[in-house]
């Protein structure tokens, strides 16, 4: 049983900035997205949750959960309360099932930067504005199962 949070990394080291810049997925982020791929965050603060270990999108989102753990958050790094929202929503939407950097391409194109912009929209509107991005980008969206299941996620997530 494990004994406390980042246990399971004890004696590694975290994976260079450079390393995750280039795109190489190390020890502590093969299977949730780094906090690098966030775009609505400034250096500073990318620079700053390193420093406090907050690597990945869902140690962030872990660190983030409540609004006594958001307030210690931004007070650590100098940001605002608002301004981890902004990450959390991004981090929601970069952790749906069967989501990658090319999904996270196609929402930026298709208008949709985070969670709350897919709850704002109803499925097939969203199907809509996806497909639209997919057609400006020139490529095939995803089969309507695959958008169906990131809206219904995106409900199942939404925060109150």
């Amino acid at each position: 049983m494990s004994s406390g949070r980042g246990s399971c990394c004890v004696g590694r080291q975290p994976p260079s900035r450079s390393d995750r810049r280039r795109g190489h997925r190390t020890w502590h982020d093969r299977h949730v997205p780094p906090i690098s791929e966030l775009t609505r965050i400034e250096p500073v603060h990318l620079d700053r949750l390193e420093a406090q270990g907050v690597f990945t999108t869902g140690i962030l989102l872990e660190v983030s959960e409540t609004p006594t753990r958001r307030q210690y958050l931004s007070d650590q790094v100098d940001a605002t309360p608002n301004d981890v929202l902004t990450w959390r929503d991004e981090a929601l939407m970069l952790n749906l099932a069967g989501f990658g950097p090319d999904e996270h391409q196609l929402m930026i194109q298709s208008g949709i930067v985070g969670l709350h912009d897919i709850l704002e929209l109803d499925a097939t509107a969203f199907r809509e504005r996806v497909k639209r991005g997919a057609s400006e980008l020139g490529s095939d969206p995803p089969p309507d199962i695959v958008m169906d299941g990131w809206w219904e996620q995106a409900r199942t997530l939404e925060e109150e």
